[in-house]
């Protein structure tokens, strides 16, 4: 197929008429995207001004769609642009009635608006609750921690944390659903010493739950860990029907991580280890599987020797 051949001043024609093409183009959406247009954006509702005598649950979503007045520029961008996230609704007058007239709020709402936007519309445009007596619970509180030791350190001890309860107040409903209160996640990192410091207590789900307090002290007990290795002896469990059984052997070596603070603390009767006869019994085991049944706290399981139990059974003539 042969080449079309174009002359030096053609072929400067040709570029000079794609550029003019270019910005005509370009020209075009600039102005277009300019105008004003009313788009769509879906954001989350923030509940404000919560009456304090009454617990309520929303009978809708927690999200609501906006009509926004603005530029091409931002209907092209509109999940990035729309600031705030969210929109703050006013619940005073839910002091007086059960529902919610967003038009009403609209100029609120615009006031938290960039200037260059403009909400002329929301949808669902009535937001409607259901009412009941406000009441407390105290639960107990979790605490979350990501926390990094250097070599051979770690929490020693049950964490201490002041207050230990938080009050929860809302719905009953609601608040049979809580059993505890979680933290803010605690990250610390290339940590050998006690920790004592205050951290926050993770934010309400729904607006409807309060708490009291926000922040509580917490007191993290840290320490070098060294190993330690105890005998204890294994008791024999579901022996009803033998006299005698011989375990071999009757005892095993459990070594452990244990704090320095603790050390002497860790011994024989910190540990309880069992061997269950039913193993043989019932699932025809050739070697019983030793079982930790009791183990001290804040102490790592490096291993235990040995793990399986050979077992002679003397049975009555």
């Amino acid at each position: 197929m042969p080449f079309v051949k174009f002359s030096p001043i053609e072929r400067r024609r040709i570029s000079l008429f794609f550029v003019c093409l270019a910005f005509a183009v370009g020209a075009w959406m600039f102005f277009a995207l300019s105008n004003s247009y009313v788009y769509q954006v879906q954001t989350l509702v923030r509940f404000v001004n919560i009456p304090e005598n009454k617990a309520f649950t929303s009978l809708q979503s927690d999200t609501v769609n906006l009509q926004v007045e603005g530029t091409g520029w931002q209907l092209l961008f509109s999940k990035l642009r729309i600031k705030p996230q969210s929109v703050d609704v006013n619940l005073g007058i839910l002091k007086k009635q059960s529902f919610i007239d967003l038009s009403d709020q609209l100029s609120g709402i615009n006031r938290k608006f960039q200037s260059n936007q403009k909400v002329i519309g929301i949808y669902p445009d009535t937001l409607y609750f259901d009412f009941s007596s406000r009441v407390f619970k105290k639960i107990p509180i979790r605490v979350n921690t990501d926390i990094r030791f250097q070599s051979h350190y770690g929490i020693s001890d049950k964490i201490k944390v002041s207050p230990a309860f938080v009050t929860v107040s809302g719905p009953q409903n609601e608040l049979d659903k809580l059993e505890y209160w979680s933290t803010d996640t605690l990250e610390l990192k290339n940590i050998n010493s006690n920790i004592n410091t205050k951290i926050l207590l993770q934010n309400p789900l729904k607006a409807n739950i309060s708490i009291y307090p926000r922040v509580v002290d917490i007191e993290i007990f840290v320490d070098e860990f060294t190993e330690k290795l105890v005998e204890v002896p294994v008791k024999l469990i579901n022996n009803n029907e033998f006299r005698n059984v011989k375990l071999l052997p009757d005892k095993v070596k459990i070594t452990v991580l244990t704090a320095l603070g603790n050390y002497n603390e860790v011994e024989r009767g910190s540990f309880e280890v069992t061997a269950d006869i039913d193993k043989w019994k019932l699932k025809g085991y050739k070697q019983l599987p030793v079982i930790i049944s009791k183990f001290p706290d804040y102490c790592e399981l490096v291993k235990i020797e040995p793990q399986n139990l050979d077992f002679i059974i003397q049975i009555d003539d």
